[in-house]
């Protein structure tokens, strides 16, 4: 008869319960929640600020540029940035070439990211006060770390 020996190391480990992928979106959805409410009073919501960000940031430049750099497929870019030329944000103008496009952001989505700025700021003003700066360095630290640890299996298709 084998008996199971647990060693002394492993024995006072507790095992994380419940799936840590369902303990991640809900927690990014609510973080998610309270960026969106600040957000919202400026018309964006934050996957349109991160893409009006980046735009503003790093333009004028090719949509596959962008698209890597914000880790994205092309089609999912071409789709995200849709409301924010038909809002007169960003422009998609003729490249180098004839087969380039450059996408900028206009002299009225410079002045709606820095407005929405103020309105990130205090979104996540509220999250450092909620949570408390102490734990959300934590936070970041922890994130930070995960991310270096878990390489991609492919390149991201669904984040803005």
């Amino acid at each position: 008869m084998k008996t199971l020996v647990k060693s002394a190391a492993t024995a006072d480990i507790p095992k994380p319960q419940g799936c840590t992928n369902l303990k991640l979106r809900q927690l990014t959805r609510r973080v998610t929640q309270h960026y969106d409410a600040e957000l919202a009073k400026m018309g964006l919501k934050t996957t349109q600020y991160s893409l009006l960000s980046h735009v503003v940031k790093l333009g004028p430049l090719r949509a596959v540029d962008l698209a890597g750099v914000m880790r994205m497929s092309t089609s999912t870019l071409s789709r995200n940035l849709q409301p924010l030329i038909a809002s007169g944000w960003i422009v998609v103008n003729a490249g180098d070439d004839a087969r380039s496009r450059l996408i900028s952001a206009t002299e009225a989505g410079h002045t709606k990211r820095t407005e929405a700025q103020r309105k990130w700021r205090v979104a996540q003003e509220g999250i450092n006060a909620t949570l408390g700066i102490a734990r959300v360095l934590a936070l970041h630290a922890l994130i930070d770390e995960s991310l270096e640890l878990l390489s991609p299996l492919e390149p991201d298709d669904d984040e803005a």
